[in-house]
């Protein structure tokens, strides 16, 4: 007897897919039914099958995503949080696993897990490692008891607060006691922001208004590190440079920079920004950086006091924050110094940054400025009245009528990375 065929409807391919899902679902209820009609050994074994389902799902749930990771570059991937790399450590010694096993579970690198091991007890506010709560952490009474003895005696200093505490019987170290006497909220008041965060971004008015700060280093052709120590761990010449730029936000323009051997002082600083003020005539109101060492600290402060600029401290994502002199610094190297050999010579290096700052001021236009250089911007001045080529035969309103076009590149003093773009009719 011949077998009977299943006719398929019209057009059957075209549907597998939504088949299949429509397939796993009606399993899927099929399943959940079965098991709850169930009863006794019945019941448990459902019990156990539906925990190796369970099991399985979530296996495939985490494949699709280190899937997902696993395409992304090292170096974009987000960071773990000190409280997560505690978390993945004790699972390490609860599992028993390799520095291997748990790197590639994880998807990090050895070396940055081997530092974490490293560092796991390490001191200080803000450690590598961290638990969710602070072992370490004291009560809140203890921080109003540090608060009512400076109220109650404001000449009393923190190293005396913590010698008479101690002879009491609390034993509390001076960082901890200048911490707590220097916080004047209550302990309801933990979890808000601090007070630089709740203030309002600053926004450029005019030219010179709020001037961006910030550092970076630019390697050399030496590169920043070489195979033997100590070379290995310092970032300085002849390894790389350390640069720093000022950005003026309104225009974007670059308005100077310096170049260092290595890591500069606040007084450095300082002294780069008075020269920047002396070449430009004009004082800004505002300087917006990060909390480095060089920015965050009593030398910096005073010397913005006695100019009457006042400081301020932005973070990424913010509204006109760091982000702007961030992005000029990839600007920076991806159009100037990761285009040529970074010369040992500090003459050298500064005269290819003169170049840069000067062809990216007035030549470059800016996506930001709506196609306007900053100096078209700082002098209020539109974009050049270029010609305007029609190449459409059918589409002439009163624009120049071109049947071809020659594309005619410059270069600004010969360098090739610093392009100067124009259109040529040709007929």
């Amino acid at each position: 007897m011949a077998a009977k065929t299943i006719r398929l409807p019209d057009q059957w391919s075209k549907h597998v897919k939504s088949g299949v899902l429509n397939a796993i679902s009606l399993a899927s209820v099929a399943l959940s039914y079965a098991r709850g009609r169930g009863t006794g050994q019945a019941r448990l074994r459902a019990g156990l099958d539906q925990a190796t389902t369970e099991v399985a799902l979530l296996g495939e749930e985490l494949a699709i995503k280190d899937g997902r990771w696993e395409r992304a570059p090292q170096r974009r991937r987000p960071h773990y949080v000190p409280t997560s790399r505690l978390r993945i450590l004790q699972l390490r010694a609860a599992r028993g696993w390799t520095l291997e096993e748990t790197a590639r579970v994880f998807l990090i690198d050895i070396q940055t897990l081997s530092e974490w091991i490293r560092r796991v007890d390490e001191p200080g506010e803000r450690p590598l490692v961290q638990t969710v709560e602070p072992v370490n952490r004291y009560p809140d009474f203890v921080r109003l008891l540090v608060q009512q003895l400076k109220a109650l005696f404001p000449a009393m200093g923190h190293a005396r607060i913590a010698q008479v505490l101690g002879r009491a019987g609390l034993r509390l170290g001076v960082t901890t006691v200048r911490r707590f006497a220097g916080d004047a909220t209550g302990p309801e008041d933990q979890g808000s922001e601090p007070e630089s965060t709740n203030r309002r971004p600053v926004i450029a008015r005019y030219p010179g208004h709020t001037w961006h700060l910030d550092l970076t280093a630019v390697p050399t052709r030496a590169g920043l590190w070489v195979p033997w120590l100590p070379f290995s761990l310092p970032q300085r010449w002849p390894f790389c440079w350390c640069v720093a730029v000022l950005v003026d936000q309104f225009t974007r323009a670059c308005v100077g920079f310096a170049v260092f051997r290595a890591a500069p002082s606040s007084q450095q600083i300082q002294q780069f920004l008075d020269r920047a003020v002396r070449r430009s005539k004009q004082k800004p109101r505002y300087i917006l950086s990060d909390r480095g060492t060089q920015f965050f600290c009593k030398s910096f402060k005073a010397w913005a006091k006695r100019r009457d600029i006042r400081p301020r401290y932005g973070r990424l994502g913010e509204v006109a924050g760091i982000c702007i002199i961030e992005r000029f610094i990839l600007s920076l190297k991806q159009e100037c110094t990761r285009r040529l050999l970074v010369p040992l010579s500090e003459q050298t290096l500064r005269r290819e940054l003169e170049l840069y700052a000067t062809w990216y001021n007035e030549v470059r236009p800016h996506t930001t400025l709506d196609g306007r250089t900053p100096k078209e911007m700082r002098e209020d001045r539109p974009p050049p009245p270029h010609h305007r080529f029609e190449t459409r035969p059918h589409w002439r309103s009163g624009a120049t009528w071109a049947r071809e076009l020659r594309l005619d590149v410059r270069y600004f003093e010969g360098r090739k990375h610093l392009p100067i773009i124009e259109l040529r009719r040709v007929a």
